[in-house]
């Protein structure tokens, strides 16, 4: 799986909502390779999209095209600032990666210090599952240069809230302590979703 992850202040909301949804509607179909995104706003007027591929050559076939081109032209005029892209080619699934009925999505970015524990922590799903019953998925996504992006799919804002209360096993909170550095926090409290039907 490849994952490209497009983020960006952006004041005009409504508007960008709209063309993402153009997107879904106007070119997923024909697009070979996408799987699905997850989108939102934090709420100081970033918006995030984490878009999933199945290889990086589809996705790349995608932004090459004409027809993405000329709709990204568009897309791109609606953010304050130019965006950032993250590429990343190494992408581990928790949980089948996440639900399309998530009520609440907090995105994870910073540097993957031990690439390895992040990814053995993604994939101990029977922990996962015993201390945060809230967490629906995960994807974690990881760029050449190091930095990453997890997005956490939650049943609802209230589970994950209280869930973040729960007094994390030791041993768990060092290994995350020993894994990632320069980490920060963007919450999406009214994340939408898109997928490949099929």
């Amino acid at each position: 799986m490849f994952i490209q992850v497009i983020q960006g202040p952006c004041s005009r909301q409504d508007e960008m909502r709209s063309a993402m949804e153009q997107w879904e509607a106007e070119r997923a179909p024909d697009v070979v390779g996408w799987l699905g995104g997850t989108y939102g706003f934090t709420d100081d007027g970033m918006f995030v999209a984490v878009v999933r591929f199945e290889s990086e050559e589809m996705a790349r076939s995608n932004s090459d095209s004409r027809e993405q081109s000329a709709w990204w032209e568009r897309t791109r005029a609606l953010f304050d600032a130019e965006p950032e892209f993250h590429d990343c080619t190494d992408v581990t699934l928790a949980l089948d990666g996440g639900s399309d009925d998530a009520g609440f999505v907090q995105v994870i970015q910073g540097r993957a210090v031990d690439p390895d524990r992040l990814r053995a922590m993604m994939t101990d799903t029977r922990q996962m599952q015993e201390e945060r019953p809230d967490i629906l998925g995960a994807t974690l996504a990881i760029a050449d240069d190091g930095t990453f992006t997890e997005t956490v799919a939650f049943t609802d804002e209230a589970a994950a809230r209280e869930g973040e209360k729960k007094e994390m096993p030791a041993e768990m909170r060092e290994q995350m302590m020993a894994a990632m550095d320069d980490v920060r926090y963007l919450d999406l409290h009214q994340p939408w979703f898109a997928s490949r039907m099929g």
